[in-house]
Formats: structure tokens, sequence, C-alpha cells
């Protein structure tokens, strides 16, 4: 079970390796001011508690298995089928939600299209003046219904950030589909939300 000091060390190493503190968000399934927090950590005195009020999901036990990544793709394509007859398109969020994307795609029979949010090239500051976007070898969003999928809903910052690409190219995100939200959020700007998890914080008791 990861502590976090856990955490820390996994933070130190994705650093070491180059990762952007908004990849490292990402990869962590942390939001971007707790990756901040556990680098800056990652250079000092390893600490027991305390920290930004975030909630991690390891989620590696699925991901790590084609085979159960499969199991759980396949209730989530079952939700996001509910919403939609039309839908011939699945957008993952890169870097954790493309395979999820593309194994929900399998499911519903649906082409892929892959986007990589701006907080992958975001160190300090404001995100505000990076850009997004979608991959080339992939499909197009051209005017299309689509299901975005994603692996975790943190603030809400990306699944906003991914919608608003979808509509900049003509498209109509018809749902969103995660395996965690960690905010509890039923829709994104009139867009519904699925979670297979709700991860609620209650209290800041240990």
């Amino acid at each position: 079970m990861k502590n976090v000091d856990d955490l820390i060390e996994d933070a130190r190493s994705l650093a070491d390796r180059g990762f952007s503190k908004g990849e490292i968000a990402d990869e962590l399934n942390v939001s971007r001011e707790t990756a901040s927090w556990l680098v800056e950590r990652a250079g000092a005195t390893p600490v027991q508690s305390g920290g930004p009020g975030d909630i991690h999901v390891d989620w590696s036990a699925v991901g790590r298995d084609s085979a159960r990544l499969g199991h759980v793709a396949a209730a989530l394509a079952d939700l996001l089928s509910k919403k939609g007859e039309d839908v011939d398109l699945t957008v993952g969020v890169e870097k954790a939600g493309g395979p999820l994307a593309t194994t929900v795609a399998t499911e519903l029979d649906t082409d892929l299209a892959t986007y990589t949010p701006r907080k992958h090239q975001w160190e300090e500051g404001s995100i505000d003046d990076l850009e997004g976007g979608f991959s080339r070898n992939f499909a197009e969003v051209r005017e299309r219904d689509c299901y975005i999928v994603d692996d975790t809903i943190t603030s809400g910052t990306t699944m906003q950030e991914t919608i608003d690409a979808v509509r900049a190219r003509g498209g109509e995100p018809v749902a969103c589909g995660v395996l965690a939200d960690k905010h509890g959020l039923d829709e994104v700007d009139g867009v519904p939300v699925y979670s297979l998890l709700q991860v609620i914080r209650v209290g800041d008791g240990d």
C-alpha cells in the first residue's frame, strides 16, 4: 500500500526522467498542485503526513493486465452506450486515457481519436498560454458525435479542455466516461459524466 513517501519517490523518479510536473500529475493521478508539492518534497526529507487535499488513485492492477483492462473498459462502455445512438468516435485523453479509450472503442465499434492536454507541457505558473492537440495518427473529429474517455477526473479542468477542443473541431461530445471521479461531477459544460467510481473525501481525519 502506497503512502506519501512512496508518491514523493515516484515523483522524484519521474522528474529525473524528464517528465514535466503536468505529466507527473497525469502519471500519478493527482492534481497539478499536488504534483508540484510532491516534486518539491522530493528534494527534501520525506514526510509522513500533510500536503494538498488530494486523493491518489492507483489503478495499475487493472492497467497492467490486458484482460482486466478489457473487463473494466466493457463496464465503462456499457455506461456510455446508454447515451447516444449515432456515436461513431471515442476520444481518449492521453496518456492514461488512451489505452482505456482504445478498449472502449473496440467494445462500442467506434473510431478512435486521442487528445493530449496542455497540462503535459506545464511546469510552473499559468497554464492558459499552453496548447493541447489531437494526434494526427488517429481519427479526425470533423463534426462527429463522440464519447470522451479518461482514467480519472480530479478537478474537471482537463475534461473541460477536451470538450472545448472537440467542439472547436466541430464535434459534439455526447458523454464523458472515466474510471474514477474525484470531484463528484454529474456533467461538464452540459456533457454528462459517467464514472465507475466516485471518490469522495469526507473530513480531514487520518
